[in-house]
Formats: structure tokens, sequence, C-alpha cells
């Protein structure tokens, strides 16, 4: 990433002497000027956006709405400084210039003018930038020739020129189309992920740059990009697409583990977007932060599948079932029989949909107003027999009872110890399944259980929802009742012709005032959604019952699903399409990426045949760069010879050793699982006793994984 420096410095180029022919003056002044430009341009703007951050700061904070908008505009104006001064001049990604000769382009991460209204860079996510990314020799998209930079530290210290016609050859220091972005592919890898904006490849920025209606499938195997579209797509949609705004639900971003979302917590923000969630499928619940693998294979099939999700639809239905037998109900008035027919009545009355525990007070409310429409005394008021039976204790203790609240890990531990509950609720289940289902009081939360929480949480809904509303309601009461009194006194003392202050008592205005009052509701659960739109890196690990997650949150079934069918560790014998229609998505389209940027030839001609073995129409993408380092192998008594080495001939760069927990990490150097490899990648990858990580399609995918994470050299130890 680029680093902020003084946007005013006097040159921005920093050659080295063996890029010389590229330092002629002629072929930098126009540059040098545009970059003066944006310096000055850079300079008001964090002025003047510093001024209005200050202004709004300083703004009375206000109530409900106005306090959320006013937070809302801190937050896109810090962030916009933040991006702005992070980078500098090194905003700008490179610059495209129009056949005709007419217009020269300057594309940067963020749009920006000059004082005058002259467009210094356009966004790089606006149709204007698209011939940017996606020209090529044979559609070049209008364009006579494209500049791309390499920044460091605030310093352009190389540039790449690509020519669409003969006469831009004249112009340009550097010809080979895919120069910048080759380059870019052999340098040293780090602990987080590298900026590509400036060298995205036409064939992801077609993706990228697709609708966001119903679901797109990326699919590619390793080293196709796959992250980076996901990412990037995830920026360009939220500046495209007004209906994913944040006010409209934003998007959720879901990946693999958390090493991966460590590896790319940089790329969002430096891409201008900072409110995007992201987060594992174990951070959507709370119980997700301590449950642990399940360690029988049988069972986490079995909770895996959508036949489990849906007996938590029973399990609720029989918390629901109306009493039969009729209660009496003493009033100083009169006696109240509540029958069967009107607890049915009741239990009736909650919309469709409606979670459990928040239905319970629609209930409630409607079992009231039976009795109270029943009771005929003329001796006492509606409001005052409603407020005598809502302090029954008989009455709300046999509601209690017919309809109580619940709590979702309550329900499903139920499921999982009361095997006559479960064998009811689930009745396709063998007596064998529902045994192996059962487990301990107490016992620990796994993976596989977190989807039927998830359901249970769904379908119960916020124990707290009703006294939470009912304490806002009284809030709000009170604070009408002080506002009439107010309101009186003004109307009293108003002396006015026109006697404005009458208009205060006007429906219009009351209701105003009441809305203002109200509390910006943010939720509690950041995670719950709904979100606009969602991101699934990895996705072909995801089971159904995981699925169903993720469709909760996402009602509007956009979503970008990123994966690789021949990365599933349990198997994927569906097609893309019948997969996620299946599971209820409509309108899938599928994009393929089948270019490998990231694993050099002579590492994948060793993994190729690794998972052909066990998946023979594998989507193997095709390698378009060569390391000159061929694999080596060797004997697991060399693990430390080989990593010491290469830390001892590399200043820089990250390694990985997979598949020796027993491995001390080192500086630069992790140790993974194979699981824990995917979405990332190291110079150096060091895989031990790779026939220990077992046979099947779960051994193959995990030797596949681990080999192709290597962007330069492979070294593959067996027992000695």
């Amino acid at each position: 990433m680029g680093a902020c420096v003084n946007p005013l410095t006097s040159n921005a180029f920093d050659l080295s002497p063996v890029l010389a022919h590229k330092a002629d003056p002629a072929l930098l002044q126009a540059d040098e000027e545009h970059f003066a430009a944006i310096a000055r341009s850079l300079e008001h703007t964090v002025a003047e956006l510093s001024r209005r951050l200050d202004t709004v700061r300083r703004a009375p904070a206000g109530h409900g709405q106005t306090a959320l908008e006013r937070d809302q505009e801190v937050h896109r104006l810090t962030a916009r400084l933040r991006t702005l001064r992070r980078y500098g001049l090194d905003l700008a990604l490179g610059r495209m210039v129009t056949s005709d000769g007419s217009e020269t382009v300057y594309v940067g991460r963020l749009g920006l003018t000059d004082e005058d209204g002259r467009r210094l860079l356009v966004d790089w996510r606006s149709p204007a930038a698209e011939p940017f990314f996606g020209a090529t020799h044979a559609h070049p998209m209008g364009l006579a020739s494209r500049r791309r930079y390499r920044w460091t530290r605030g310093r352009v210290t190389d540039y790449w020129d690509e020519a669409f016609t003969s006469d831009a050859l004249v112009d340009t220091a550097a010809l080979d189309d895919e120069s910048a972005f080759l380059a870019s592919l052999g340098t040293e890898r780090s602990d987080r992920m590298r900026d590509v904006l400036g060298t995205i490849a036409a064939d992801q920025d077609a993706i990228i740059r697709a609708g966001s209606r119903g679901p797109l499938v990326v699919d590619g195997g390793p080293g196709t990009g796959k992250t980076v579209v996901a990412l990037h797509r995830t920026a360009y949609l939220l500046y495209s697409d007004p209906r994913l705004g944040h006010r409209r639900g934003g998007v959720l971003f879901v990946g693999p583990h958390e090493p991966y979302l460590a590896y790319v917590s940089d790329v969002l923000p430096s891409l201008g977007e900072e409110g995007v969630r992201t987060c594992t499928i174990r951070d959507l619940l709370p119980e997700g932060a301590d449950a642990i693998e399940e360690s029988d294979p049988e069972v986490a099939r079995l909770k895996a599948s959508l036949h489990l999700v849906d007996a938590i639809e029973p399990a609720v239905a029989l918390y629901e079932e109306p009493p039969t037998e009729p209660l009496e109900v003493t009033t100083p008035w009169a006696e109240l029989s509540v029958g069967a027919d009107d607890w049915a009545t009741a239990f009736q009355a909650p919309p469709p949909g409606t979670p459990h525990n928040e239905a319970r007070d629609i209930v409630w409310d409607e079992l009231l107003s039976i009795l109270v429409e029943r009771h005929d005394d003329e001796d006492a008021t509606p409001e005052q027999v409603r407020a005598t039976l809502q302090r029954d204790r008989e009455l709300r203790s046999a509601l209690n009872r017919a309809w109580p609240m619940l709590e979702p890990t309550d329900l499903v531990g139920d499921l999982w110890s009361v095997p006559a509950y479960l064998r009811r609720c689930a009745p396709g289940l063998s007596l064998e399944q529902v045994r192996l289902l059962q487990r301990p009081e107490g016992a620990p939360w796994t993976v596989s259980d977190l989807p039927l929480v998830d359901a249970a949480r769904h379908r119960l809904g916020d124990r707290e929802a009703s006294a939470s509303r009912r304490r806002r309601e009284a809030a709000l009461a009170a604070e009408r009742e002080e506002r009439a009194k107010v309101v009186d006194h003004l109307i009293e003392h108003d002396d006015s012709e026109m006697h404005l202050m009458s208009m205060l008592r006007g429906a219009d205005l009351q209701g105003a005032l009441d809305d203002a009052d109200e509390p910006a509701r943010t939720g509690a659960d950041g995670l719950a959604g709904p979100f606009a739109h969602v991101v699934v890196d990895e996705a072909q690990e995801l089971t159904d019952a995981e699925w169903q997650m993720l469709l909760r949150r996402c009602p509007s079934r956009s979503l970008t699903v990123v994966g690789d069918r021949a990365q599933a560790r349990h198997g994927f014998p569906e097609q893309w399409h019948e997969r996620l229609t299946r599971l209820g998505m409509g309108r899938v389209t599928v994009a393929s990426l089948r270019v490998n940027y990231r694993t050099p030839a002579e590492v994948m001609a060793e993994a190729e045949p690794v998972i052909r073995a066990a998946l023979p129409d594998a989507n193997v993408p095709v390698s378009v760069r060569t390391s000159g380092i061929p694999v080596r192998t060797g004997t697991t008594t060399e693990l430390d010879e080989v990593v010491d080495s290469w830390l001892a001939q590399h200043s820089q760069g990250v390694a990985c050793v997979v598949g020796c927990p027993a491995f001390t990490p080192r500086p630069r150097v992790r140790s993974l699982t194979p699981s824990l490899t995917k979405g990332l990648e190291f110079d150096l990858v060091v895989l031990v006793e790779p026939e220990a990580l077992g046979s099947g399609i779960e051994g193959a995918v995990d030797r596949y994984v681990a080999m192709t994470r290597a962007t330069s050299e492979l070294v593959v130890l067996t027992r000695a």
C-alpha cells in the first residue's frame, strides 16, 4: 500500500538508474504537471473537508434520526479524509489516452476535481475508468495507450506503457501489454494482501463490474484472483449501486477463517470503503466464538442438511399450542371465563412470520381484548378492566405456561438431549441417527450446531424486544405528557395576532416531534442483517445449513459467491447453478476465471496431477508465469534447514509450513493447516508429509490447496 507523503513534492518520479530509458523528461513532463495540480487540489480538499468535519462535530448532536444522520456524516467525512491523507499523490493509478488523442484521463482510487471543477482523477469504479482495466489489443475500448504506475513510499518507482494503436508507439517507454501485471506478481509477499488495484486484469474487471441482481458465482481455480475480484467488486457495488448503500443494509463480506480476514483487512479501507462488515460463519452467532469442530463425520453430515434445520419450526410450534382447559378469572366486578376458543383466537392473532418471543405480546393483548369486550359491568370502564386483568397473576401464569419465552440455545439443546422431542420434530431420522445426535448436558457447541442455533434465534426473535418496546413507549408517553403541558402554557400566554402557538397542537407537528424523539434503531447484533448484498469467499465449503444462515441475512438474494468446486474438502458433486437453485436462489449467473496469475507453472505442473487423480473434471487454471525454480523434494529431517536457508537468502517475503503442527513459527514463517491457508499466498510453501493428509477427496484437496499457495517456491518433504 502507498504511504502518504508530502503531496507538494517537486518530483513525483524516483526511477532507478536501470530505468533510465523511462526517465526522459519528454515522457514524464505531462505527468509531473498533472501531479502538481493533484497536489494543489489535495491540499485544498483536505483543508475544506477538515473545516466541514469540524463544523459537523460542533453542531448539536440532536436525537433519533437527526443524531444518526450526524454520526453518518462524521463517519463519511472522516473516512474520506483518512484516505486522502493516507495516499497523497499515489491516489493516481495511471492514465489513458483516447484513440483520437483528444483526451488524457487519469484514473484514481477516488475522484478528484480542482477548484475550477476540472476533473483531475476519475474514480476507478466510474464508467469513465472502465477502459483503463478492460482494454486489450483485441478490444482497445477507444484507447490509444495506457500507463500504469508503481508507487513506493509516495513516489513513482516504475511505470508501464501499453500501446493500442501504431501512432501511440512513439510516445511509450514499455510496450508489454501485461508488463505491469506480471511485474507485480513477481514481487515478494507480506502478511497483508498487496495493493493490486492498479493491475486488475481485464477478465477480472469484467466480473467486478457485473450487475448485482441475483447471485453471481465467480468460479475459478487457485491463483485466478477470486479474492481480488470479491473485494474490489464489493467496493465497486457500493459505489455504483445506490440500492446497496449503508442506509439500505450495506454489504456483508464472509471469509473462510480469521487468518484470511486479517490478510485482506487492509484492502477495502484502501479502496475507500470502511463500512463493510466482515466476518466468518462462526462470527454470525455469539456461540461461534467457543464452538469446536464436530468430531463425528456422520453427525456433522446430519447437521449440515436442511432436514434438521426444518425441525426448528415444529420444535417451536409445540410451545404455541393453545390450552384446552377453561380458566376462571376474577375481577372486582365480575367472574370471567377463558375458554379453549378464546385461547385459540388469541393464539391466531400474531401475523404470519412474527417471531415467537415477540408474538407473545400480541397474544396477550388479544386475550385481554377478548375479556374486556366480554365484561359488561357498567361500574368499570374498559381501561379499568384491562388494567386489572394485566395484573392478574393467574392469567399471566397461564399464558407463560402456554406460550413461554424461549432461548434458542435451550431449544436446540433440548433436541440434542430429549430423543422423543427430536423424533417428533424430525420424523425422518432413524433411531440410530437420533442416538448419534444426542449430546451430554453442558457439552460445548460445535460449528455444526451453529446453523440450528441461528435458525432457532431467527424463529424465536428477541426475548427482550417486548420489554424494550414497553420501556420506549412509556418514555415516549411521559415525554408527550410533559410536552403537552409546555404547549398549553405557550398557547395560554400567546398574544400574537395569528395565535401561532396554537399550531403546536397540530397532528402533523406532533407526529414530527414524536419521530424526532424516536431512538435510532441500530440493533444490538450488527451481523443479524438484513444486508443488501452478501459476498462469500471460499463458498464451496458451505453446507446447506450454513447457506441458510446467510440467506436469512440477504432477503434480496443479491450475492457474490466466490469459490472453486475442486477445493471443496468434502466434495462438490453438483454444478454451481444446481446447488444454489436447490437452496432457493434464482437467476444464478456463473462467471469463470481460468488464468492462474499467482502460482508458477513449475508448481502447477506438480499440483495438477494431485487433484486430477481425485477430481478428473477439476477446473485447473493455466499459469501465465514461471518462477524458474523447480519444485524441490526432501525428507522431514531437512525442515529446519530449508526454512533457515530461505530466511537467510530473503530479507523480505513470507513463508508457510503446512502439515507440521510441531513446527514453531518464526518471523515471516507461519505454521498452518491446509484449511487455514485457503485464500492466502506465500513466497515459499513447505508441505510436510503430504501423504499424512489422508486419502480420497479430502486428502487430495488439502494437498492441492497447500501446494498452490506458493507464489515462488514449493518444497515437499516426506517422512525419512
